[in-house]
């Protein structure tokens, strides 16, 4: 199946560090993959209402920003959230699209669980730390979605920027962005997951011995 990259920018300012360090790793993509950057600023989404309890979600209006977010986000083989890190986590654009899933996941019809699944996740940010470990709630945020979805997790491209082009001084963010997108993303599996598949190999593998 060919290839189709969603980019969902979630700064809110235009040309940030973020964005930049994304359309680098972006230009490594071959020439016959689909590219597709949607602003989250440009595209603003309502404050999201749970309808969970009350009723399921009813699909939202043609032409409206949520229905072409929702299109935008099915037709992609491979989302990428492009956030600049905003208080250690995604910023409040990136967030309050992410509140969508919830949702499209209630909305009949739509089936977004099933059709998420294997599909791959990635990150972009731009963080003003040297120190990468503050982006971990981050990068928590969108590997936990990925594997309650289903999907494949990419992992997140870390650079370092504050003021305006700073990322472009990053070689070694510059140097990962070459191969970022390079080979096939691991399926996401929440750490609990991986820890009870990991017991049962070594509980395995004592038996064997014995």
């Amino acid at each position: 199946m060919s290839r189709h990259f969603l980019f969902l920018l979630g700064s809110s300012r235009p040309d940030g560090n973020t964005e930049l360090l994304a359309r680098r790793a972006a230009e490594q993509l071959p020439a016959d993959v689909e590219q597709r950057w949607l602003s989250l600023a440009e595209h603003p989404l309502p404050d999201f209402v749970d309808l969970r309890r009350d009723s399921d979600h009813v699909h939202p209006a043609a032409g409206s920003n949520p229905a072409l977010l929702l299109d935008a986000t099915l037709a992609a083989t491979d989302i990428v959230i492009a956030s600049p890190l905003y208080w250690y986590s995604v910023s409040g654009l990136t967030k309050r699209y992410l509140d969508y899933w919830s949702g499209w996941l209630r909305m009949p019809g739509v089936d977004f669980k099933a059709r998420m699944a294997g599909r791959t996740l990635w990150g972009v940010t731009a963080l003003a730390h040297e120190e990468e470990e503050v982006a971990d709630p981050l990068i928590g945020t969108l590997h936990h979605s990925a594997a309650y979805l289903g999907m494949r997790f990419g992992g997140v491209l870390l650079g370092n920027g504050s003021k305006p082009g700073d990322v472009l001084k990053d070689t070694a963010a510059l140097a990962q962005a070459k191969t970022f997108f390079a080979g096939e993303a691991p399926l996401a599996r929440y750490p609990y997951e991986k820890q009870v598949t990991d017991g049962a190999r070594d509980t395995q593998g004592v038996a064997a011995a014995r």
